[in-house]
């Protein structure tokens, strides 16, 4: 059995070694690529928010004709409504779906394992049997920081009451989805930042002052020196993260702080691509318009080989 401690945020995307340890709290949207937006020199951007990044580096390979054959099924998982069209609102779900693939991923990874009587829907008590049973059924006299374990529990508990919206006790693949990723749901806001604030608030006041703060993310040993980023970070602390200026952060600045407001980019992406290949500028594509601007969308870049070959669902 896998224990899971789900209610720790360590799922935020984005994040490299070089990072202070505190920025894995803050939550930014994976970029749609890692190359520029300039058509001028490319459209690699535009091939990667369409695809995926990982999946767009692997269909340089195909011809022409497999090309156009795969661009056809991919426009018509896109056109969800079936009208032959594809629309701003259709490609703008498909680029987030696309930007979401990563949790995706993690849902189907652990979907099957809880939901124990295979009826499509995770209820509490399957999840906190699979998860905590054993444990349970000693009341946790077996592990050594039993208060942890139930500390654990009860968390988890309030964000699976808090993800499931209808209070059936059982939670629907979205439902489920909000639970293991609440930082991708603005329902579930509070949540993330309730949590933020309980790891990180070690005397219990309900508030983050500038001790915790960089507690939460460095901690000296034998002497070593402050890194330069630290005394960054108290700065960022008092002139920006602490807007009241009362020395602390509260709900509201912790909000601010860790799940921060951003531009829409797979709107714009969307916005963007319709605007270069909308011949008629009806404001929805054509599959023929898509097959004239093969120059721009390269096709062989957004064509899922493994996927499509195979007729799966996930794209």
């Amino acid at each position: 059995m896998q224990l899971l401690f789900l209610g720790t945020l360590a799922l935020f995307v984005g994040v490299t070694v070089a990072v202070p340890a505190q920025e894995k709290r803050v939550h930014h949207k994976p970029d749609l690529s890692d190359h520029a937006h300039d058509d001028a020199h490319g459209f690699q951007y535009d091939h990667e928010a369409f695809l995926g990044k990982e999946e767009a580096k692997t269909f340089d390979q195909l011809s022409p004709e497999e090309s156009k054959e795969r661009l056809g099924k991919i426009v018509d998982k896109i056109d969800t409504d079936k009208d032959g069209f594809i629309s701003h609102a259709e490609l703008h779900h498909w680029i987030k779906h696309r930007q979401r693939r990563y949790i995706e991923e993690n849902v189907d990874k652990h979907w099957k394992e809880y939901d124990q009587n295979k009826d499509g829907k995770i209820g509490w008590i399957e999840y906190k049997n699979t998860t905590y049973g054993y444990y349970m059924d000693v009341e946790f006299d077996d592990v050594d920081d039993k208060a942890s374990y139930k500390a654990m529990l009860n968390r988890d508990e309030r964000r699976f009451k808090s993800a499931d919206r209808d209070g059936d006790g059982v939670a629907t693949r979205e439902e489920f989805t909000a639970f293991l990723h609440p930082e991708e749901f603005d329902y579930m806001r509070h949540i993330v930042i309730q949590e933020t604030i309980e790891d990180i608030d070690k005397n219990g006041d309900g508030k983050i002052d500038l001790q915790e703060y960089i507690g939460d993310m460095f901690t000296p040993e034998n002497g070593e020196n402050e890194p330069d980023w630290v005394t960054t970070e108290k700065k960022h602390f008092s002139e920006f993260r602490d807007m009241n200026k009362d020395g602390f952060l509260d709900a509201n600045e912790v909000s601010h702080w860790i799940l921060p407001g951003e531009v829409d980019h797979a709107d714009n992406e969307a916005r963007h691509l319709i605007h270069e290949t909308d011949k008629d500028n009806d404001g929805r594509l054509s599959i023929s318009e898509i097959m004239d601007r093969m120059d721009f969308i390269k096709v062989s870049t957004i064509t899922d080989f493994g996927t499509l070959v195979e007729d799966h669902d996930e794209l």
